[in-house]
Formats: structure tokens, C-alpha cells, sequence
């Protein structure tokens, strides 16, 4: 089966991840693809690192599109129904008379030109997203360098910009999350944690949601095969290949 591939690469890995590759192709060798309720529960009977939340369950979508192409860019959204198990912080890039409504809905920055500064001096980004009004886009070019290459651009097509401050801010801190595509033509998304926050149930609506928002977000001109293959792993593990 493809998996014995993974064998071969995994001879140089740990016990544990060995381990777990050994059970994966045992469950597997009579059904080598699984549904996502099955997945997961092979997931959690997997040993799994000590984190202190608990490992993250990864879901790898292998989209058939060109990466090089523009119009076959895969960029969107979902909230997911649970969560992710992750606290986010969000800095606001909002006008002065917002950044009192934007701290109260729940970001952990907001500010203007002053937080532009501030981040323009020091390159420094303590957050994991951001959220912009129109009017302070035109006020990020001198940033565009720092928060694009580390993923923090605010953008239209992710719900990232816009007047509806406090909507925004409530979305995100509900379990709203961003993909796109990379160079490879792969999709990867959190959806959820390996700990008592999260049953079975909870992360099979989770990965189920995120894999519709995949399908959603299809651009327009694919008009073949879209999806050519979806894997489930948590952090560390070998991965499950899923219907």
C-alpha cells in the first residue's frame, strides 16, 4: 500500500512515530482509505506528544490546480463549529475612534498609525492575525514586507477587512480560521486539539467543516478532478488518508 513508503523514510524518525506508522498501516492494509469519523479515531488511539494543550489534528488537502496561476489560487475561510483549541490574538488596524470598540469585542492590539509605527520600527508582530477598516489599508504598504511574509496581511478574500469591526473579532475568537494554498498545491488547516476540550464528535464536525469550506472555495475555472487526495495527521504523527 502507499503507506509502506512511509516506512522506508521513517526508519531515521522516533519509537513513538514509528510506533504509530506500525498501527496506521495495520488498520489500514484492509481499507487503505478511512472516513473521517474512522481517521479520527485511529488518531486518538495513537500515542501522542506531551504538549501542554495537547496536539493539534491537521488536515492536508491535495488540491489539482496551478499554484502559478492566479486564477486557480485557492484562498478562503471557515469558522469552525468548536473551535480550534487555540486562543488567538488579533491586532486591529482600525481608525482612533474604533480601537476602544475594537479592544472591548476582544483584539489584543488596535490601534493606527501609531501601531503601523510601532510595528514598522520594531518588526515585531505579537499576534496571530489582523483585522483591517478599509480606510487604514492605504496606511500598510509600509508594513505590507513584515506582515506578508509572516502570514498577517489583512485581505479582503479572508473576511480580514472591513467596518464590521466587532463581527470580525467575534468570528475569529469563534474559530474562524484562514487557508490557502502553498507552492505545492497543498491545503493545511487546524482543526482542533487532542485533549479533554474536544470529543470525537467535536473534531469530526470540525475537519467535516473545513473540508466543504475547501470545496467551496473551487476556483472557477477547475472544472476537472478538484481534490486529489485529503490526509488527517496530529502533530507529529504519520498521516490518514481520508474518503
Amino acid at each position: 500500500m502507499s503507506l509502506n513508503k512511509s516506512t522506508t523514510k521513517a526508519a531515521n524518525r522516533s519509537k513513538k512515530y514509528r510506533s504509530n506508522l506500525e498501527k496506521i498501516e495495520k488498520t489500514m492494509d484492509s481499507k487503505p482509505v478511512l472516513s473521517i469519523a474512522e481517521a479520527l479515531s485511529l488518531l486518538l488511539s495513537l500515542k501522542q506528544p506531551t504538549f501542554k494543550d495537547g496536539a493539534s489534528v491537521e488536515l492536508h488537502v491535495k488540491l489539482n490546480i496551478n499554484p502559478t496561476r492566479s486564477d486557480q489560487l485557492v484562498r478562503g475561510n471557515v469558522v469552525l463549529p468548536h473551535g480550534t483549541g487555540k486562543k488567538v490574538r488579533i491586532a486591529a488596524f482600525v481608525t482612533p475612534e474604533n480601537v476602544d470598540k475594537a479592544l472591548k469585542a476582544g483584539a489584543a492590539i488596535a490601534g493606527g498609525e501609531d501601531l503601523v509605527d510601532q510595528i514598522k520600527n520594531t518588526e515585531t508582530t505579537d499576534f496571530d492575525i489582523s483585522i483591517a477598516q478599509p480606510d487604514m489599508m492605504k496606511k500598510l504598504p509600509s508594513i505590507a514586507r513584515i506582515l506578508g511574509t509572516r502570514g498577517l496581511m489583512p485581505n479582503p478574500k479572508s473576511g480580514t477587512v472591513g467596518d464590521n469591526i466587532e463581527e470580525m473579532i467575534s468570528l475569529i475568537n469563534a474559530g474562524k480560521v484562514e487557508f490557502k494554498n502553498d507552492k505545492s498545491s497543498n491545503i493545511h488547516i487546524a482543526c482542533g486539539k487532542i485533549n479533554s476540550s474536544f470529543t470525537l464528535e467535536q473534531l469530526n464536525e470540525n475537519v467535516t467543516a473545513a473540508m466543504e469550506a475547501v470545496e467551496k472555495f473551487r476556483p472557477e475555472v477547475i472544472k476537472k478532478k478538484y481534490i486529489l487526495s485529503a490526509h488527517l495527521a496530529s502533530s507529529q504523527s504519520p498521516s490518514i488518508k481520508i474518503q
